[in-house]
């Protein structure tokens, strides 16, 4: 619970910080600083046995994302047929990357990845999509740098945690530990109790 509370709070700060940069530096980081940020913070706390897996997951995910509006824009047509045919692309791409791993990037964080460039373009793409190439890198650049920083509060918060408990002798299960999260995990492994 406590950790949580901790995660949250500086998740919490490190979003207005996010909001703050973007005054300061004269970015369009307002519109995404929440989104990016919560899910940073999503990566940065769900645990899994290969750290860069996780990383590695939003970031495939998020370039076959924009690969995914690219053709949109490019080939594509602008109707329901032609999202629909994007998003299947999209998500057939990184479920095959991910199987083709053996687990070492995880699904979801490859889905994360899609959702990020998805939630921070899309309706900049709706509303001009022959404006992609200019478009575009300005909605990565923001989302990615909500998302890094989100990533970064959780991350250092958990290695906090964990520092702290060490000074006090007691085991705090970190995120990337080779254990299995609940019973489901276990019985899917083939192991009893």
């Amino acid at each position: 619970m406590r950790r949580s509370l901790v995660a949250g709070l500086t998740l919490a700060a490190f979003a207005a910080l996010i909001i703050g940069l973007g005054q300061l530096f004269g970015l369009d980081l307002q519109a995404v600083a929440l989104l990016g940020a919560a899910l940073g913070g999503v990566l940065g706390r769900v645990p899994h046995r290969f750290p860069l897996g996780r990383l590695g997951g939003f970031v495939l995910g998020f370039v076959v994302a924009w690969v995914g509006y690219a053709l949109r824009a490019a080939v594509l047509p602008d109707s329901a047929t032609g999202r629909a045919v994007a998003a299947f692309l999209v998500v057939a791409v990184i479920a095959t990357a991910c199987a083709v791993s053996a687990e070492r990037v995880p699904l979801w964080s490859g889905l994360l990845g899609a959702a990020a460039i998805a939630g921070a373009y899309e309706e900049v793409y709706t509303n001009a999509p022959s404006q992609f190439l200019k478009e575009s890198p300005s909605a990565a650049t923001t989302i990615l740098l909500a998302a890094a920083l989100g990533y970064l509060a959780t991350t250092l918060v958990a290695e906090g945690v964990s520092a702290g408990a060490a000074r006090e002798g007691r085991r705090v299960r970190r995120a990337d530990d080779d254990v299995p999260n609940d019973q489901i995990d276990v019985l899917l492994a083939g192991e009893t109790k």
